[in-house]
């Protein structure tokens, strides 16, 4: 049973709480194949895949003109407060399709585009791509679930995550500090 959108509303206040400067790495997934998800306790991070032995390099794009995979997509980051009320347990998340869940505000306000996040050895940067969600979204969470994510309030808030690009390879490990660089 998926919520409601008056349901996923009540939550935002605890959302809303959520660290500004230094909060915490939640749940690492690979994408090793279309629809396929492997939790990680530690991923490097690496210019060329994003995450070690995830699909982004072979994942196109309505976003590039020859459909190539988009480089300011390499990373989808999600608030772990937004999916745990959208999913309603931790076993759900990966099926957001986001890589990296972390305890952390992810509003404009807090990491507009260009903002470098620490997280283990790596540090990764916010880019410009809007991070909308999909049908497969849809499918999982519900129809109230996508209009809240992307509701005037979601996008401010970038409830449906954000979009990033590795800028210092490192190894990342759930439980790392995310700091605002």
């Amino acid at each position: 049973m998926h919520l409601t959108r008056e349901q996923l509303e009540a939550g935002l206040d605890e959302i809303r709480r959520a660290p500004a400067d230094c909060g915490i790495l939640r749940l690492i997934v690979r994408r090793p194949a279309v629809d396929v998800r492997e939790i990680l306790d530690a991923a490097e991070l690496n210019l060329a895949e994003g995450v070690a032995g995830d699909t982004w390099r072979a994942r196109t794009s309505k976003r590039t003109a020859d459909g190539s995979p988009h480089p300011d997509m390499q990373l989808n980051v999600m608030n772990a407060r937004v999916i745990a009320l959208i999913a309603r347990t931790e076993d759900r998340w990966a099926l957001a399709g986001d890589q990296l869940f972390v305890d952390f505000d992810l509003s404009e306000a807090n990491v507009p585009a260009g903002t470098r996040l620490g997280i283990g050895t790596s540090v990764i940067e916010v880019t410009s791509q809007p991070h909308t969600g999909c049908s497969k979204f849809v499918e999982r969470f519900g129809r109230d679930a996508m209009e809240f994510v992307n509701s005037e309030i979601g996008k401010v808030l970038h409830l449906r995550g954000i979009n990033a690009r590795v800028a210092v390879p490192g190894v990342i490990r759930q439980g790392d500090a995310v700091r605002r660089l």
